[in-house]
């Protein structure tokens, strides 16, 4: 395959913020949110030069470690070779560390930053191909599925490689998020995860995971019901116990919540005019959000 061509114009990318497991779903369900990061890529003559603004501009590198670079790097391996140099401008507002699909974004915006900035990229590296290469630097499709794919998703992986159907979420739920202020790393919440699980637990989260769907999308009045959870939340516990007390008071007050993702962001599910009440129900130490559902996913925006 001859050496790809590249754009001189810059392209824009924006993707959503996701959040994963959603209970029961562990690693393999997702869902998009209306909280977005923006990533602005050009093609220059040499050389790479990075602006980052908002989250993580005092402590992300700006250099060829970034995860979005390394991203963009793979993706222009598989399109055939490197452009000589890249100018990049982050406007990042997801936070990083919290279960709100940071690392996910910037992978994704930057394997479709890099195929959009290629000439005949979508054809040599198809929708398919954006997903597995996603999931190979995730290491778990759920929350990449989601990011590219928006709405609800349901990943998995067959022989290795990724896959994904997306289905809309009903349009009366409202995402509340309760982000406290320290973040919990993904492979420190991954760690308290033992190695094998009670049989009974694991039919119950099968059981759960496959009325989630059905609460997501026509049901929304099984979702207390529907998010229950025996095989991640608890284990984690010890390193977000503010998180799992938080998960418990929710519950206990009939509103569906979960541990997003890897923690230590709580999300819980509102309808209608219950979201403001549930918003102002953490208290000190999280910033409470209501955020809308996001439908589209990742995609390339006009640059004005």
């Amino acid at each position: 395959m001859a050496g790809p061509a590249f754009r001189a114009a810059a392209v824009r990318v924006r993707v959503p913020a996701t959040s994963a497991n959603l209970g029961p779903g562990f690693d393999a369900f997702g869902l998009a949110l209306g909280l977005y990061d923006d990533v602005v890529v050009r093609v220059a003559e040499s050389g790479l030069h990075i602006d980052i603004a908002g989250e993580g501009a005092e402590t992300l590198p700006r250099d060829e470690s970034h995860l979005l670079v390394r991203a963009m790097r793979a993706a222009f391996e598989l399109l055939g070779g490197q452009p000589r140099g890249l100018e990049i401008v982050c406007a990042n507002r997801i936070p990083h560390g919290r279960g709100l699909g940071s690392s996910s974004a910037a992978i994704c915006a930057g394997v479709l930053a890099a195929r959009a900035v290629t000439i005949g990229g979508p054809e040599r590296l198809t929708d398919e191909a954006v997903l597995d290469l996603a999931n190979e630097l995730e290491g778990h499709p759920d929350n990449v599925a989601a990011c590219l794919l928006g709405g609800f998703t349901i990943a998995w992986t067959d022989g290795g490689a990724a896959r994904a159907v997306r289905l809309d979420p009903a349009e009366s739920i409202v995402p509340v998020v309760f982000v406290p202020a320290r973040p919990v790393l993904t492979e420190e919440a991954r760690g308290l995860l033992p190695r094998t699980v009670p049989h009974s637990d694991a039919a119950a989260n099968a059981g759960r995971a496959a009325l989630l769907v059905e609460a997501l999308t026509r049901r929304p009045d099984l979702l207390l019901t529907a998010t229950e959870d025996r095989l991640h939340q608890d284990y984690r516990s010890p390193a977000m116990p503010d998180s799992i007390a938080l998960v418990n008071r929710l519950r206990a007050d009939g509103v569906p919540a979960v541990v997003s993702g890897a923690g230590p962001t709580v999300l819980a599910f509102a309808e209608g005019g219950s979201a403001e009440k549930i918003t102002e129900s953490a208290g000190p130490g999280w910033a409470a959000n209501q955020l809308a559902l996001d439908a589209g996913g990742a995609g390339i925006l006009p640059l004005n």
